[in-house]
């Protein structure tokens, strides 16, 4: 098995090393961390023209179409920088949801959230870890989305929801169970939640080494009577462990 960069790869990740040695990268790279909350689009605007954004998105939705070996290897560059991989569309958890999207979602999704998305327009958040259960295994997931008719009905507590802190997220993806009759890999579903959705409640942001990210971070969520029309868009049912 041959384990070395094709020529193109090479190039790719020497691109990606030169941009972030740039002087200048420096400065906007200890704002952000220092929590600026106005980002710099300079940068990004730099890697759009290079053709690297999104790298794993199709390219008929923004993106560049490559594979998650290519993401790899760029990854190792974009690791020397804290603010690199948002400034290529690679960040979590917004590189998981714009996949998620685009996947298994409608025209509908794709519009109102993958667009903005992919465009650096608004961020994103992903909330499946739960406080009361072991969440490493999500056939444990317990908050609850009722099929109420015309809407959903969402219970329950989320934390290391990460995403959540940034005041630039408009959009969850929330897993929970809907089915629990199902066997156990059934039982959970994935659904598009706006942030500003009545019922949701940030209870706190979570610390990682005494830190907590502000103003982006990973926070405990309170999910009370969170209703989802049926004229939101929303992704399939049932096929949570599969998404």
């Amino acid at each position: 098995m041959n384990f070395e960069f094709s020529d193109d790869q090479l190039v790719m990740k020497e691109e990606v090393r030169k941009l972030f040695e740039k002087e200048d990268s420096v400065k906007r790279n200890r704002n952000i961390l220092e929590g600026d909350e106005n980002f710099d689009k300079d940068l990004w605007n730099k890697v759009v023209e290079m053709g690297l954004t999104a790298i794993t998105i199709p390219e008929e939705h923004g993106g560049i179409g490559l594979g998650f070996l290519e993401l790899c290897v760029v990854a190792e560059e974009m690791g020397r920088s804290g603010i690199a991989s948002e400034v290529f569309n690679c960040s979590a958890p917004d590189t998981g949801n714009m996949e998620v999207i685009e996947r298994y979602g409608n025209d509908e999704h794709k519009k109102l959230w993958l667009e903005p998305l992919l465009n650096g327009e608004i961020r994103s958040a992903f909330a499946m870890t739960e406080p009361n259960v072991a969440s490493s295994d999500a056939t444990n997931i317990s908050s609850s989305i009722v099929d109420a008719g015309d809407h959903y009905v969402i219970n329950g507590e989320k934390w290391w929801t990460s995403g959540a802190g940034d005041p630039r997220c408009k959009i969850l993806v929330f897993m929970g169970v809907t089915n629990p009759d199902n066997p156990k890999h059934q039982r959970q579903s994935q659904i598009l939640v706006p942030m500003d959705t009545p019922g949701i409640e940030i209870l706190r942001m979570m610390n990682v080494f005494g830190s907590d990210d502000a103003p982006h971070g990973h926070g405990h969520l309170r999910f009370t009577d969170v209703k989802i029309f049926g004229n939101t868009p929303r992704t399939i049912r049932r096929h949570g462990q599969k998404i």
